[in-house]
């Protein structure tokens, strides 16, 4: 599953995005990112999570004030209308972006998988179709590779068939899960066996897939501890053009790992924002709650809290951003990539429920964004690979 997809579509025009200059001081820019999260998207989450006509129209005003502040798809290629922000600098503000589950949709950053994977890979007719919509945050994208019945870990076992047609074109047949907003794409990739049987890893195929053809269908959504946003799909003999078939025929795990590399450390930036976020909470509340004995702040167990929170926040930070640097530069990053997920995931995980026992009831219900916080973190440590298989994967590597 991936956690991120473009957001409700939204106008183009009328709105003009100021360019991020070359020589834009770095810090300043994150400012005003967190800012922007902060002052603008935290106090709507409610309504974003509630989904629905409403949302849209707040995801809609949200998005048109972030191309009037200049923030609108900063690490997008300017050639197809965002900002063209390197990685390496997209890196430094995707934490203060990533403090809401919403800030990557509402900043037009959330189609970066989608628009590199086609950029390198797709074929001309679909860059010249899809590409600039999908930056300008016409169409939105999602990612289709589990399915309900196979593991996750093992994409060699995927069921979902692709069969070519006499004019090269595919019938494609088969049922996909954990898509994240999946009822809301209007483009799914998909990935299918196109060739050989189960556990025959060259035979798997990537296709690109309109929402609005015949035989595309929303099963259910799939709440993941008790909230949506996941969603199940079946396809039913989807006629899919030759055209839409992502890189080569039977190389899709090839692209499927560069996706997932960069997808996962992208993740891992969001998380440690998120982290972030719990942990100002958690001072804060320390700071002003008081009992009999005087402030929360100056009891031992709660410095604890603190101090253990801080120090997962600034060991994990450099996992990630190694990470970062080795993608950046072209290197195999597995091993990085592999270290950064799962200290960011359990760090999350960690900050988030340190937050809340601090805050006591209160931070079980719905007056704080800690609940959801803790949720991330807990689905975490199993989506894009459960810990247990980057553990696995990273020590062989380090063996050999």
């Amino acid at each position: 599953m991936e956690s991120f997809t473009s957001g409700s579509s939204v106008p183009t025009t009328g709105v003009p995005t100021p360019a991020v200059q070359p020589n834009s001081d770095p810090e300043a820019l994150r400012e005003r990112v967190t800012a922007f999260i902060d002052h603008q998207v935290v106090p709507k989450e409610t309504q974003l999570d509630a989904g629905g006509s409403a949302a849209a129209a707040v995801s809609a005003e949200l998005k048109a004030a972030a191309r009037a502040a200049g923030l609108w798809a900063l690490p997008l290629p300017a050639a197809l209308g965002g900002q063209g922000l390197p990685f390496a600098d997209y890196a430094r503000l995707a934490e203060a972006e990533g403090a809401s589950d919403h800030g990557p949709a509402v900043l037009g950053s959330a189609s970066l998988l989608d628009v590199r994977m086609l950029q390198q890979h797709a074929t001309d007719p679909i860059r010249e179709t899809y590409l600039t919509r999908l930056v300008s945050g016409e169409l939105r994208a999602a990612y289709a590779m589990t399915e309900p019945d196979t593991p996750g870990t093992d994409p060699a076992m995927t069921t979902t068939r692709a069969t070519a047609r006499p004019d090269g074109s595919w019938t494609v047949t088969g049922r996909k899960w954990f898509v994240s907003g999946g009822a809301d794409a209007d483009l799914i990739t998909v990935l299918a066996r196109t060739d050989g049987t189960a556990a025959n890893r060259a035979g798997l195929s990537l296709l690109l897939i309109p929402t609005d053809a015949p035989g595309v269908r929303i099963v259910r959504e799939v709440p993941i501890l008790g909230v949506g946003g996941q969603w199940e799909i079946a396809l039913d003999e989807v006629h899919v053009p030759a055209a839409h078939l992502i890189g080569e025929r039977g190389g899709a795990l090839r692209i499927a790992g560069e996706r997932l590399q960069l997808g996962r450390t992208l993740r891992c930036l969001r998380w440690l924002g998120q982290a972030e976020r719990a942990f100002r909470l958690m001072c804060d509340r320390a700071r002003i709650r008081t009992q009999a004995t005087g402030r929360l702040a100056d009891r031992q167990l709660v410095q604890q809290h603190v101090f253990e929170s801080l120090l997962a926040i600034r060991s994990a930070r450099p996992l990630v951003h190694k990470a970062v640097a080795l993608i950046d530069a072209g290197h195999d990053a597995r091993i990085e990539a592999g270290l950064a997920k799962v200290a960011a995931a359990r760090t999350l995980q960690q900050v988030a429920d340190s937050a809340i026992q601090v805050y006591g009831a209160a931070g079980l219900g719905p007056d704080t964004a800690l609940p959801g916080l803790l949720r991330t973190g807990r689905m975490a440590r199993i989506l894009d690979g459960p810990d247990e298989l980057h553990i696995e994967a990273v020590a062989r590597r380090v063996l050999r």
